[in-house]
């Protein structure tokens, strides 16, 4: 797929210094430039690699003004940043245009799918499935029964939808993730061995979630697990049965909750973080990586730590461990000195 400068700065809206007509096919950083590779230059410090770069063309910003002699093509526009990633979305939407079923795959006689979709080869689409319009499922994907998917939402190789979930407008699901598996229900008998509690419910994303590769969201005992609007889920995090995340939580790799938990809105919860199960966070919380949470968190909160408390308090109690040693000594000296120990 190749795109001349022209084009480009119709898309953008931009200014053409150099030749229109250069063409594009990929893209790279500034300092890794390649003839053929578009790139950008938006942070002042790397300003020194555009004289040096390969790149064909360069996104600038319209202050940009050359110093010495450059041989790519500058493509000047309001915000180079913005307008790289405005490129990166046109990009990413001309490669997932795809339409058609490929075959083999296998649709249920009683689903149906609505305009402009894709479904790739060996994927399985079970009975009474409903599919929007504008979806991309790819191959080697699993849909179960019942399954509801919104229109523009896009399916990665690999990813298995459980029977009877719902996956909203807009969402996004990775590679190797998986909704609707079973929670992890058990209870022991009289003789010690457990007894597998059955999960009937099932899951629910609703519009502008994103889930990370081989991420796994739980089946609800009974009733739903429910992921809210905009939600974005890093790679391999564990979401168990019964839980809820509130509208645009974010929640970086690793992470588990355990069953029940209710996640308010706009949360941000670092990198292997554990949450324990039947608890309440509040809204607007942030959680630091590693911190395990067993209680409940009011709104507002910033908590760090195993069992995690106050994200200031903990700041403050880690100057002191990681001095613990020196401290140790001082007060053995005092103790020598006011009791005469020796």
């Amino acid at each position: 797929m190749k795109f001349t400068a022209l084009q480009i700065a119709e898309i953008l809206d931009g200014d053409i210094v150099g030749n229109p007509d250069v063409e594009v096919s990929k893209l790279s950083k500034i300092e890794e430039g390649t003839e053929g590779s578009l790139t950008f230059l938006a942070n002042p410090k790397y300003k020194p690699y555009i004289y040096n770069t390969k790149a064909s063309i360069t996104i600038v910003g319209k202050s940009f003004e050359a110093e010495s002699v450059i041989s790519t093509t500058l493509i000047k526009v309001e915000d180079a940043y913005k307008s790289f990633s405005k490129l990166l979305e046109y990009y990413n939407q001309a490669k997932l245009n795809k339409f058609g079923v490929e075959q083999p795959s296998f649709i249920a006689e009683s689903s149906t799918y609505g305009t402009d979709v894709y479904i790739g080869a060996f994927t399985y689409i079970g009975e009474n499935v409903k599919i929007g319009n504008n979806v991309k499922i790819f191959p080697n994907s699993y849909i179960g029964d019942n399954v509801k998917i919104g229109d523009n939402s896009i399916l990665y190789a690999g990813a298995k939808i459980y029977f009877d979930c719902i996956i909203g407008k807009d969402c996004v699901i990775n590679s190797g993730a998986i909704i609707g598996a079973d929670g992890f229900g058990f209870a022991p008998n009289e003789n010690g061995e457990y007894t597998k509690v059955p999960q009937t419910g099932n899951v629910i994303l609703e519009d502008f979630v994103d889930i990370g590769a081989a991420t796994t969201i739980d089946r609800a005992t009974l009733g739903s697990t429910i992921i809210r609007k905009g939600v974005k889920l890093d790679n391999q995090i564990q979401i168990a049965h019964n839980v809820e995340i509130g509208k645009n939580t974010v929640i970086a790799a690793q992470t588990g909750v355990a069953g029940s938990t209710k996640i308010g809105e706009n949360c941000i919860i670092g990198g292997q973080v554990g949450i324990a199960g039947h608890i309440a966070i509040g809204n607007n919380v942030k959680i630091q990586a590693q911190s395990g949470v067993g209680r409940n968190v009011k709104d507002d909160e910033a908590i760090q730590g195993s069992p995690a408390f106050s994200y200031a308090d903990f700041n403050k109690s880690y100057v002191y461990f990681k001095n613990l040693p020196k401290i140790m000594k001082e007060i053995n000296v005092i103790d020598k000195k006011v009791n005469g120990n020796s």
